[in-house]
């Protein structure tokens, strides 16, 4: 892979070695103090015992509030994208060590691969789910872009769709994506809706239909799990779409 623009020896040293330590005891120490409480956990046991592949279906702005309890073994093995990008080296390496699997690549660089990457671990790692944030890597905040709906229908799997919220919860409002970070002793709530499938071949238009479905349950799961735990993100779950 090659280096990043503008990315120097001690740049990249810091970014692969130390920033990767200090996040995963960050994560550890917040997670040993969060209350979490799932609600609808029978669509996470139906998927696991269903014997298809499952495709995890989450907000990108929402990765700090279930990548420490997702890893854990009783939540099933999950495979992640991560991108190519110096972040991404970072991000790989704290979600290897928590126990994920990682292929590289995201949908500005990569993502073709890494999407072919994923759907042949997933058929040759029975057992072996796969997770991707819905709005990819850049956004728009909220909008299901294609990648989740095609890994679906070329691994036969169903898509669980997952999100958290939490309170007292510090929301990063410059990021894109909002990135939710739950502060210590918050009380997380995690909830999962019922998974579905998708048809093996589609047209494009069936496929945008999809997305657009996607979109509607996540959309509304998210308002679900707000209300559960008090707390909201005021500029809403997805960005504004643009007018023509």
């Amino acid at each position: 892979m090659s280096q990043p623009h503008g990315a120097g020896p001690l740049k990249r040293a810091l970014m692969r070695v130390v920033v990767p330590e200090v996040a995963l005891a960050l994560i550890r120490s917040l997670d040993a103090s969060w209350r979490y409480r799932e609600t609808d956990r029978h669509h996470l046991l139906a998927a696991l015992d269903s014997g298809r592949p499952v495709i995890g279906a989450f907000l990108h702005g929402r990765i700090f509030l279930l990548l420490r309890f997702m890893s854990r073994r009783r939540n099933g093995r999950w495979l992640s994208m991560c991108s190519q990008s110096l972040d991404g080296d970072a991000m790989a390496r704290v979600e290897q060590r928590l126990g994920f699997e990682v292929v590289r690549g995201s949908s500005g660089s990569g993502g073709l691969q890494a999407l072919v990457d994923m759907i042949e671990r997933v058929h040759s790692s029975p057992g072996l789910g796969a997770c991707l944030a819905v709005d990819g890597s850049r956004g728009p905040r909220g909008r299901v872009q294609g990648g989740i709906v095609a890994l679906a229908q070329r691994t036969g799997g169903l898509i669980l769709p997952v999100t958290a919220s939490a309170r007292p919860a510090h929301i990063f409002r410059r990021a894109w994506d909002r990135t939710l970070l739950p502060l210590p002793f918050a009380r997380v709530e995690v909830i999962y809706g019922e998974p579905f499938a998708v048809p093996a071949r589609m047209k494009a238009a069936e496929l945008k239909r999809w997305c657009t479905e996607l979109e509607s349950r996540m959309v509304a799961l998210q308002a679900r799990a707000d209300q559960l735990s008090g707390s909201a993100d005021e500029a809403g779950v997805c960005a504004p779409v643009a007018s023509d």
